[in-house]
């Protein structure tokens, strides 16, 4: 069995791999990511929030997402995101 500590630092590099492949995949929409998985990069952001919550830790929503896009919400939709067909 893997030790607790051990496992952490696993699923921390996994959803930093994750957050990565988001990051470069920009032609990925979050509308697709939604239709196909039931979450998005939004999703991600404010489940971060929450479990920080949870924590007694308080995040910037906005901060958070900025950390997930790689860059400010509004300029990740203004160069990435596609019109809605």
């Amino acid at each position: 069995m893997i030790e607790e500590e051990l496992k952490k630092k696993l699923e921390s590099a996994t959803f930093k791999r994750l957050v990565s492949h988001l990051q470069k995949n920009t032609d990925l929409q979050n509308i697709d990511l939604m239709n196909l998985a039931g979450f998005c990069r939004n999703c991600l952001s404010k489940w971060m929030v929450e479990e920080a919550e949870k924590m007694n830790i308080t995040l910037d929503y906005e901060e958070v997402r900025s950390d997930i896009y790689g860059m400010h919400y509004s300029e990740w939709k203004k160069k990435y995101q596609k019109p809605i067909k």
